[in-house]
C-alpha cells in the first residue's frame, strides 16, 4: 500500500508540474512546390513556412531551380529572373513585421539590397509583406534561395499573434536561352499548433 501511495504521489506531482508549465506554441511546418516545363528541364518553385516559439516568429524559405533528368540544378548563365514572395496572415487584423535574406545566408534586410547582382526590394502593406527579387545571371541553386522570418503582430495590441495562420507564397518569371516562363504561385500555409 505504501508503494502504491508513493507512486500515486509521484504521478500527481508530475501532472501538477505539467499544468503549471508556461504555455508555448508548438511548431507548424508546411511546404509547397509548383513547376512549369521548358525544353531545358522543369523550372520549380519551392516554398516552406514554419511557425515556432512563444514569441510568434514564423520562418519562410524559397528555392527556385531547374529540374533535369540528372536532378535539380541552378539556372543557366544567361538567366534573368524576377521572383515575388508574399507573406501574410489568415487574420486580417495582423500585420507582418518581417526581415529576409536574398540570397539566403546574406545579412537580413528590411528594405532592399544588391548582393552579387541579386537585387531585392521589400514592400509593406496593411496586411501583407512582399519581397521582389531580381536575378541578373545564373548560377548554383544557392543563388536562387531566399529565406526570412516574420513576427505576426496584432494591429490593436502590438503583441505577437499566435492564432492567425501564416501564408508564404512565391512565383518566379525566368528568361534564358529563348525561354520565358512564369511558375504558378506556390503557397505554404501553417499555424502555431
Amino acid at each position: 500500500m505504501k508503494k502504491f501511495l508513493g507512486v500515486l504521489a509521484a504521478a500527481c506531482s508530475v501532472a501538477a508540474l505539467g499544468v503549471l508549465e508556461a504555455p508555448t506554441a508548438a511548431a507548424g511546418v508546411n511546404t509547397a512546390t509548383t513547376s512549369i516545363p521548358t525544353p531545358n528541364g522543369t523550372v520549380e518553385m519551392h516554398v516552406t513556412a514554419n511557425c515556432a516559439g512563444p514569441e510568434g516568429r514564423c520562418f519562410f524559405n524559397t528555392q527556385a531551380n531547374l529540374l533535369t533528368p540528372d536532378g535539380p540544378i541552378g539556372l543557366p548563365g544567361d538567366t534573368w529572373a524576377r521572383q515575388t514572395i508574399t507573406i501574410r496572415s489568415t487574420n486580417r487584423d495582423v500585420y507582418q513585421n518581417a526581415w529576409y535574406s536574398a540570397p539566403a545566408g546574406m545579412p537580413r534586410e528590411l528594405k532592399g539590397a544588391n548582393h552579387d547582382n541579386v537585387l531585392s526590394k521589400a514592400y509593406k502593406s496593411i496586411s501583407d509583406y512582399q519581397v521582389s527579387v531580381t536575378y541578373f545571371g545564373g548560377g548554383p541553386m544557392e543563388r536562387f534561395a531566399v529565406d526570412g522570418d516574420s513576427v505576426q503582430t496584432d494591429w490593436s495590441t502590438g503583441q505577437p499573434n499566435l492564432k492567425g495562420g501564416f501564408i508564404a507564397c512565391s512565383d518566379i518569371q525566368v528568361v534564358f536561352g529563348g525561354v520565358n516562363v512564369t511558375t504558378p504561385s506556390a503557397c505554404a500555409q501553417t499555424t502555431f499548433s
